[in-house]
This record gives structure tokens, C-alpha cells and sequence, in this order.
């Protein structure tokens, strides 16, 4: 299958070694040519992972977004929820029929991402999906090099228009086999962990990710008041899901740190074991407080606002969070006063979830 990969981070080279080696016909695109040069000099991305190092041919690099998205069946846009809207535009006018569009994760994304190319004036029939992790957790080592420390097992998938979801999901399956169906794009966005795991984290490790070079928030910032706040925090997510009448599975996150049947299987002891997340995270600019806490969080305590669901951790996160940044996050640009959906009763929701916008 023809795939288009877009985008320059950890996830899109993940995308590009792992989708060429299984045998599709990859274009990788990103924005900067000059940092996508090594990829297209050597014709290869390198990957290390429990099978070792090897160098995996990519059938097309380019900085040319036209190129990597003519003739794809599947386009991939592994980037952080930010650099979507950019993106969104810039594909817009290359997008064709019966073409499918998976963000993974997408804080919504589908539903902003499928409005902005509409109203760029392109009326393909394109099909937009999000799902709730990343599939790979995975790090550079180098302009061509990922490290792979492990691969999703479980894909909670959730297509715009879900009248479509039959044929995205045939379609992301070809690279993905793992997805499995959500009823709609919100569930997908509902599934997403980054908004569970990643403020609580940076939030209540602010002292030591500030004073540090360095910090590790999955081992030494992982500590037993952290967890509850976060398993608080998880079970909000799930009864938001349950108010806009969303079924089970819904991949609690208690699941991530102590059994096999989550998205990534049992693998925090991995993850920490790597030292790859060892990392400086600046508290304005990191993509776990833009991205997770400023668009995500945000996202989840707007619809537990909508649905009338109790979410107290969601809301003082968020709060705390605006006091770091300077912000009112309850009025970011994922939440659904801001995207002009509060006015929507729950049947609309669906309607326009199902349909799409008119």
C-alpha cells in the first residue's frame, strides 16, 4: 500500500522504518528539507530495537508535501496535536477522494483537521481517524536513527464521519492490524493517555523538572501520589466517556503499569529501563504541557463540563497548569466552547459526529 508519513519527530521516523520495512511504499515528508537530508541521502532510517540495528530503505523522503500525499491511500500524521492545524493547510489542497487520514494520537484533531481542509475550499471525500497513543514508544538517537523500545498492541480507533469508519478502519488495518473500532472521532479522542499520563507528571514534578538538567518523570517523578492523582484522573476520563454514552473497552491506565491488556501491553518497566525519557522538560514549551495539558486536558474537562460529569482532578490540573503558563485554559483552543460545539444537545453531537458538518 502507498502511505504517506508527515511530519519530522520521533513517531514519523518510527512511521516511515517500520510501515517501509513491512513492506508498504513509504513517502516521508517534512517541512525541513535541511533536517530531512541525511534520510535522503542515505535512502534509509535506522532502527534499534530488541532485534538489533538495521538500516530500512524509505521509498521517498521529501519536503515537497504534494509529492508524499499523490497517490496515498493512507496518510499518517504521527506529529504532535500543535503542528496539526499547520499541517491541515498545507495538505489541503492535495487531498483526493477515498483517501484516509490517521492522526495517533488526535486530541480531536480529526474533527479540526477535516474543517480546516473544507474550508481551504477542498471537498474531498476524506476520511479522518484518531486513535489513543502513539504506536511506538520510540526516541531519536540521531537525524536518521530511532530507537523502538516497544510497539502498540491495541489501537482504539475513531473515525470522521464515522459513517465512514468501515472503510477507514479496512484501510488503517493494511499498516495497523492492531486498531480496534470506537464508536466515533470524540471516543478515539477519549481514549487519548497523553492527557492522563503526562500533566500530572509535569505538574506535580514542577520543583525537580525546574531545578534539574534532567529529570525522569516515569522513574523517579512516578511515586505512589502521583499515581493516585493520575488513577483519579483516568477514572474521570472514563465516566466522561460513560456520559456521552461511550461502551467499554475503555483502556483504563491503571493497566499500563500492571498488566498486558492496555495499548502497549505491560511496559512502564521498559520504558523506565531505557533511560531514553531522562530528559530537560521546560514547563512552557514541552509538547506535554502545549499539546497534553493545554490542548488535551483541556479538550476532556470541556466535554466533562458538557456532559455534566464530576471531573475535580481534570479542572484543578488545568487550573494549576494555566497558573504556570499564564493562561486560562478552560478556554483553549480544543475545548468545545472554543471549536463553537457547546451549543450542541447530545443527539446533535452524534448526528454531526456520524455525519460530519454540513
Amino acid at each position: 500500500m502507498k502511505i504517506a508519513v508527515l511530519g519530522g519527530g520521533h513517531g514519523c521516523y518510527a512511521a516511515a522504518a517500520d510501515l517501509s520495512e513491512a513492506g508498504h511504499e513509504v513517502s516521508l515528508w517534512r517541512r525541513d528539507a535541511a533536517a530531512l537530508q541525511p534520510v535522503i541521502d542515505s535512502g534509509c532510517i535506522t532502527i534499534k530495537d530488541d532485534e538489533g540495528q538495521r538500516d530500512i530503505r524509505i521509498a521517498h523522503a521529501t519536503a515537497n508535501i504534494g509529492d508524499a500525499i499523490k497517490g496515498a491511500q493512507l496518510i499518517v500524521i504521527p506529529s504532535p496535536a500543535i503542528a496539526q492545524m499547520d499541517i491541515a493547510r498545507a495538505m489541503a489542497p492535495h487531498l483526493t477522494d477515498g483517501q484516509v487520514v490517521y492522526l495517533p494520537p488526535g486530541t480531536f484533531g480529526s474533527y479540526l483537521m477535516a474543517e480546516a481542509v473544507k474550508a481551504a475550499g477542498n471537498k474531498a471525500e476524506v476520511t479522518w481517524a484518531e486513535t489513543g497513543t502513539l504506536p511506538w514508544l520510540v526516541r531519536k538517537h540521531g537525524p536518521n536513527t530511532v530507537a523502538i523500545t516497544t510497539r502498540a498492541t491495541r489501537l482504539p480507533t475513531g473515525a470522521y464521519p464515522a459513517k465512514r469508519s468501515a472503510h477507514a478502519l479496512d484501510v488503517i488495518r493494511q499498516a495497523f492490524p492492531v486498531v480496534e473500532p470506537c464508536e466515533d472521532a470524540m471516543s478515539g479522542a477519549l481514549m487519548n493517555a497523553g492527557p492522563i499520563i503526562h500533566p500530572p507528571l509535569i505538574i506535580m514534578n514542577a520543583a525537580p523538572l525546574q531545578h534539574f538538567e534532567a529529570w525522569d518523570i516515569h522513574n523517579e517523578g512516578t511515586q505512589p501520589a502521583v499515581r493516585s492523582v493520575t488513577d483519579q484522573l483516568d477514572l474521570e476520563r472514563i465516566a466522561i466517556r460513560e456520559a456521552m454514552g461511550y461502551a467499554a473497552p475503555h483502556f483504563p491506565l491503571a493497566d499500563h503499569y500492571n498488566s498486558d491488556n492496555w495499548m502497549y501491553g505491560d511496559v512502564h518497566k521498559k520504558l523506565v529501563k531505557s533511560g531514553d525519557w531522562r530528559e530537560h522538560i521546560d514547563l512552557h514549551s514541552h509538547r506535554y504541557m502545549t499539546e497534553d495539558t493545554m490542548l488535551g486536558l483541556s479538550f476532556q474537562a470541556s466535554v466533562a463540563d458538557w456532559t455534566n460529569a464530576d471531573a475535580p482532578i481534570s479542572k484543578g490540573l488545568l487550573a494549576i497548569a494555566g497558573g504556570i503558563v499564564g493562561q486560562d485554559l478552560r478556554k483553549g483552543p480544543r475545548a468545545l466552547p472554543t471549536l463553537g460545539l457547546s451549543g450542541l444537545n447530545k443527539a446533535d453531537m452524534r448526528e454531526l459526529l456520524y455525519q460530519g458538518k454540513a
